[in-house]
């Protein structure tokens, strides 16, 4: 009898294997096919985000699970509002920002995209709402002090980051940056008066 427990191990693992390898396939297949719809994904990211904090508000627990999530997104963002070269750190490579007029013009190009920053947060958010189901994580805590904590993290770190931008002259966002449409013909812009 002992063996034919042996046997059945592998054999049962078989099917566990193809089903969670045709689950990945499908679930990598929907995540490829939502990359070109930023406005959807952001939504739903809300949609969760708000859920959890139903949650939470509803639980009037799991304070330290927050605290947790709170402190990775800034660690996110962080990453997001970073250029993937540092220019303190990579001076000398050559492959630093321009900070001058007459350097030449290099692409920021972040740390971390934004497709991994919005799907980093999504399951952030997911693991920490599925983390509130457990009593476990219920730590009890006085929130306010979290809370308070949290902000001046957030604020010096921004603050930094801020000064980083400045520095070396980089705008992570695409807004106020110039445009260039390229050339229109003559009949592009037909104005007639009738």
């Amino acid at each position: 009898m002992e063996g034919s427990f042996g046997e059945e191990g592998p054999a049962a693992s078989v099917p566990l294997a193809k089903w969670r390898s045709d689950f990945s396939r499908v679930f990598q297949h929907y995540l490829d096919r939502s990359t070109p719809h930023t406005v959807g994904r952001w939504l739903g990211t809300t949609a969760v985000a708000l859920i959890y904090s139903l949650r939470v508000y509803f639980v009037q627990g799991f304070y330290i699970v927050t605290y947790g999530l709170g402190i990775y997104l800034l660690n996110l963002l962080i990453g997001f509002l970073s250029p993937m070269v540092d220019p303190e750190l990579e001076a000398s490579d050559g492959l630093s920002l321009p900070t001058r007029g007459s350097d030449e013009f290099k692409p920021f190009i972040r740390r971390l995209p934004e497709f991994k920053f919005w799907y980093s947060i999504t399951k952030a958010f997911c693991v920490a709402f599925v983390m509130t189901f457990f009593s476990v994580f219920d730590v009890p805590v006085f929130w306010p002090i979290l809370l308070c904590y949290w902000i001046v993290l957030f604020v010096l770190t921004m603050k930094r980051q801020i000064v980083h931008m400045m520095k070396y002259k980089y705008v992570p966002f695409n807004m106020g940056k110039q445009r260039y449409g390229g050339k229109k013909g003559p009949g592009s812009t037909s104005t007639s008066k009738d």
